[in-house]
């Protein structure tokens, strides 16, 4: 597994936060070993070094490190502390995360809600943090915060933190790739009921395909025309539910021309047709 390996956190639901601490390791102390925690565990190093272990893989975190270490996995210690080391943690809980995937569900997985998840948390697993005193700061926040009265307090500074990780992940957003491949979701989404290739995408942005392409793959882990697929699904998802529209009619508002490709597209992806869909969610908001 790479070293750039992202933690997909599915929203909704939001991380839920448990608890956070301070630890001071004077030289010859361990990380303890833990299997199957069944929390993520987020650690940043404030000063020296942490040797740690997970699942075969080894870190040696530095001031301003983070790592996150998951629910299912075992981490243990890989050789003492050779120095005084501090480091904050702090647990919380995720029930829908994925390790380096893209996408929030396969095709045909179990539909629980007529819409789509509207974002995914994508924390990468080990960072060198560019501002650690940010983190610092929070981490210092929650542990200030008094025990057992400050729930949205708590959730606020675990959002905070995650989205300062993810942030620090996606650092390079400056990129000519990355603004190209936000040019070619907002066209797709603007004209997501007409016909899209990969030509007239190069026309309207004055780029090669195949760069539109790269970049649209890297940034968001798939091509436009995948893109431009999820897009419309999750369009039809919305008027299955809020419309009494015929699905002849759902399928031409979302840019599909043929009604049964459409359907034999969204079971692929949903795991039923638009018609058991819409009765399943239909009878369960009533």
């Amino acid at each position: 597994m790479s070293e750039d390996t992202i933690i997909e956190l599915q929203t909704p639901p939001l991380p839920y936060y448990w608890e956070s601490g301070r630890s001071d390791f004077q030289a010859g102390d361990r990380h303890p070993n833990r299997r199957n925690l069944g929390l993520f565990d987020l650690l940043i190093v404030a000063e020296g070094e942490l040797h740690i272990g997970e699942n075969g893989r080894e870190w040696t975190l530095g001031l301003g490190d983070a790592l996150l270490l998951m629910p299912d996995g075992e981490h243990y210690s890989v050789k003492p502390c050779e120095t005084q080391t501090t480091f904050y943690w702090v647990h919380f809980e995720h029930s829908a995360w994925q390790q380096g995937a893209r996408f929030p569900r396969a095709e045909g997985s179990v539909v629980n809600s007529p819409f789509a998840n509207p974002h995914a948390v994508r924390v990468p697993k080990q960072i060198a943090l560019p501002a650690p005193d940010i983190a610092f700061d929070l981490m210092r926040q929650l542990l200030e915060l008094p025990v057992g009265d400050s729930f949205w307090e708590e959730q606020s500074l675990l959002a905070q933190l995650l989205a300062l990780l993810e942030k620090a992940r996606s650092g390079d957003n400056g990129k000519p790739g990355n603004r190209l491949a936000e040019r070619a979701a907002a066209y797709i989404q603007h004209h997501y009921r007409e016909d899209i290739t990969n030509e007239t995408l190069a026309e309207a942005l004055h780029f090669h395909p195949n760069y539109i392409v790269r970049s649209m793959k890297k940034k968001y882990g798939a091509t436009p025309s995948h893109y431009l697929l999820e897009f419309r699904l999750e369009r039809a998802k919305r008027l299955l539910v809020s419309t009494e529209w015929p699905i002849e009619r759902i399928a031409d508002e979302v840019g599909f021309r043929y009604a049964p490709y459409f359907s034999a597209c969204f079971k692929r992806k949903l795991g039923v047709s638009p018609l058991r869909y819409r009765k399943q969610f239909n009878r369960e908001w009533t």
